[in-house]
C-alpha cells in the first residue's frame, strides 16, 4: 500500500492526521493507496510555511522567478512519460490523453516564464509641472489552489506557474482521489530551485478547505470544480474579504448547420464528447442538430461510437477509459436511466460495457441520445461521463437561444462552411470560449479562459494576462521632487 504524503516546506510530510482515504485506480477497482486528510494544524503548517517564504520570494527579481520556472520546465518535458503513467493510473484517461495533459501543463509553465514583461507597467512624465507617475503589479502573499480530479496536473499549472512568477506563495489542494501528480510537482519545483516554503501540497476534504477559506493569511483562492462547490467557496471567501475565482460546472454545446462538413463534425464529437470518458469541464455533450443535419450526423456518429474501444488506459489499444469512481459511475448510469425514461432515443447504450479482466473497474461505454428535450435532466444538468444528447432545432437562431439559455456558459463550438454563419454565432452565443469548426475551444496559455453564469463565479478568468492580474495588486504611484 503507497502512502502519499503532504509537501510542506519543501519536504514530504507525513502529518499526525487520524483520518486517511483511500486511493483507488480506477480501471482495476482496487485499494492501490494511502491519501492522510488535513487538518487545522497541517493547514497551519502550509500555510505558516508560505507565509514565511513570501517575504524573500515577493522579491526576488522577476526574472530570477521566471528562470527557475524555466528549469522546472525542462523538468516536467524530461519526466513527460512518468508524470502520463501517473495520471492514467489515478484518473483513468489513456495514455494520450495523460501525455496530451502534460504537454498542456508544460505550455503554461513556459507562459508564466515571460513574466518580467508580463509585470511590467506604464510610466506617464509631467502628468503635471514636475510630477511623474506610474503603476506597479505587486504579489498579494499566500494564495490557494483548489483542483479536480479531471485534470491532476494541468488544473495546478493553470494556477501555480503564474502565481509563484508573480512573487506570491502557493498552497495546493488537489483532489484526494488524485494525490500523486501534486506531490510530484513540489519534488520537481524543489529540483528545479524553488526556495522551500514557496510551493506547498496539502491532502484534504471539505475540512481543509474550510480551514483554508478562514485562515486569516490566506489572500486568494483559485478553484475549479462542481458549480456548487464553486459557489460554496465563492460566498465563503468573499465574505472574508479575500480574492476569488470559482469555475464551475459545464454543459458544452456543439451547433452541426447543414453546410458543415458532417464526417468531420462526427469525428469532432467523438473526441470531444468521449476524450477522458466525458469528463473534463470542457467536454461536448450536448450537439445542436440544425434543419436537415440531424439524421445524417446521427448516422455517422452511431457506428463510431460503438466501435469506441473502452479498457484499461494503459493499454495503448484503448479509446476510452474507465470514470473516477465506483460512486460516480452509479451516478452516470443513473443519467442515462433517466433519459431513457424520460423519453430519449438511445442509439448507443453504454451500460452493459464489458472489459474484459477488469470487472471491478468503473467502465462505462460510450452513450449516445437522440431526440433529447430541453426539458430533461441529461440536458439540463452537467453528467461529467461518457453521453452526448443530440437535439434537433430548426436554425441557427433557435441554436444560440438555447445556448444562452442554459445555466451553465463554459464552451461553445459551431461547425459551418459559411463565414456569415460563423460570425453570427461568435458573437451571438454567450459563453467563456467559443470555437468554429474546433470542438473544445480551449484556448492556448497565453489566452485566458472562463466562463459565464453558473460556470464561473468571480471576476477573474484562468491563466493568460487575466491570471497575471488575479495573483497581483494594481498600486499606482505619483511622484513630485519640490
Amino acid at each position: 500500500m503507497l502512502k502519499i504524503p503532504h509537501f510542506i516546506n519543501g519536504q514530504p510530510y507525513d502529518g499526525r492526521s487520524s483520518r486517511y482515504a483511500d486511493g483507488f485506480d480506477p480501471a482495476l477497482g482496487e485499494i492501490v493507496s494511502n491519501i492522510p486528510l488535513a487538518g487545522q494544524d497541517e493547514v497551519d503548517l502550509a500555510v505558516a510555511a508560505a507565509r514565511e517564504a513570501f517575504a524573500a520570494w515577493s522579491q526576488t527579481p522577476p526574472q530570477r522567478r521566471a528562470r527557475i520556472l524555466f528549469n522546472f520546465k525542462l523538468l516536467l518535458e524530461h519526466d513527460q512519460e512518468d508524470l502520463a503513467a501517473t495520471i492514467t493510473r489515478e484518473q483513468g484517461k489513456i495514455l494520450a490523453e495523460a501525455r496530451g495533459e502534460v504537454a498542456r501543463a508544460v505550455d503554461m509553465v513556459a507562459y508564466a516564464c515571460g513574466i518580467p514583461q508580463l509585470l511590467k507597467g506604464q510610466y506617464t512624465e509631467q502628468t503635471g509641472e514636475g510630477v511623474d507617475s506610474w503603476n506597479l503589479r505587486e504579489p498579494l502573499g499566500v494564495v490557494v489552489g483548489i483542483t479536480p480530479f479531471n485534470l491532476p496536473l494541468l488544473a495546478p499549472c493553470w494556477m501555480f506557474p503564474l502565481a509563484l512568477a508573480c512573487g506570491n506563495t502557493f498552497v495546493l489542494k488537489p483532489s484526494e482521489r488524485t494525490p500523486s501528480t501534486a506531490v510530484r510537482l513540489g519534488e520537481l519545483l524543489r529540483e528545479a530551485g524553488l526556495p522551500a516554503g514557496v510551493f506547498n501540497v496539502l491532502h484534504g476534504d471539505k475540512m481543509a478547505v474550510d480551514a483554508l477559506i478562514a485562515h486569516e493569511q490566506v489572500e486568494a483562492l483559485s478553484f475549479v470544480g462542481s458549480t456548487s462547490t464553486a459557489q460554496y467557496i465563492h460566498t465563503q471567501a468573499s465574505q472574508r474579504g479575500k480574492r476569488v475565482q470559482a469555475l464551475g460546472g459545464a454543459k458544452n454545446h456543439l451547433v452541426v448547420m447543414p453546410d458543415a462538413d458532417l464526417d468531420l463534425a462526427a469525428d469532432a464529437l467523438l473526441r470531444a464528447a468521449y476524450g477522458t470518458a466525458g469528463e473534463r469541464g470542457m467536454a461536448v455533450s450536448v450537439a445542436l442538430a440544425v434543419g436537415s443535419a440531424g439524421d445524417a450526423l446521427v448516422e455517422r456518429l452511431a457506428p463510431r461510437v460503438r466501435d469506441l474501444k473502452v479498457g484499461n488506459g494503459m493499454d495503448p489499444n484503448s479509446q476510452m477509459g474507465p470514470l473516477i469512481s465506483a460512486q460516480h459511475r452509479v451516478k452516470v448510469l443513473g443519467y442515462i436511466e433517466d433519459g431513457v425514461e424520460a423519453g430519449a432515443t438511445v442509439v448507443v447504450d453504454g451500460r452493459a460495457v464489458n472489459v474484459a479482466g477488469h470487472d471491478k473497474g468503473y467502465f462505462v461505454g460510450g452513450t449516445l441520445f437522440d431526440h433529447v428535450r430541453p426539458t430533461m435532466n441529461v440536458y439540463r444538468e452537467e453528467i461529467l461521463g461518457p453521453v452526448l444528447c443530440v437535439l434537433r432545432v430548426p436554425d441557427l437562431k433557435t441554436a444560440v437561444a438555447m445556448i444562452n439559455q442554459h445555466d451553465y456558459a463554459s464552451g461553445a463550438s459551431c461547425y459551418t462552411r459559411d463565414g456569415a454563419t460563423a460570425r453570427a454565432f461568435t458573437r451571438g452565443v454567450r459563453t467563456g470560449a467559443v470555437g468554429i469548426n474546433v470542438p473544445i475551444p480551449m484556448p492556448a496559455a497565453w489566452h485566458a479562459i472562463g466562463g459565464a453564469k453558473r460556470s464561473l463565479l468571480g471576476d477573474h478568468y484562468l491563466h493568460g494576462e487575466e491570471g497575471v492580474r488575479f495573483y497581483t495588486r494594481y498600486k499606482s504611484v505619483t511622484q513630485y521632487w519640490p
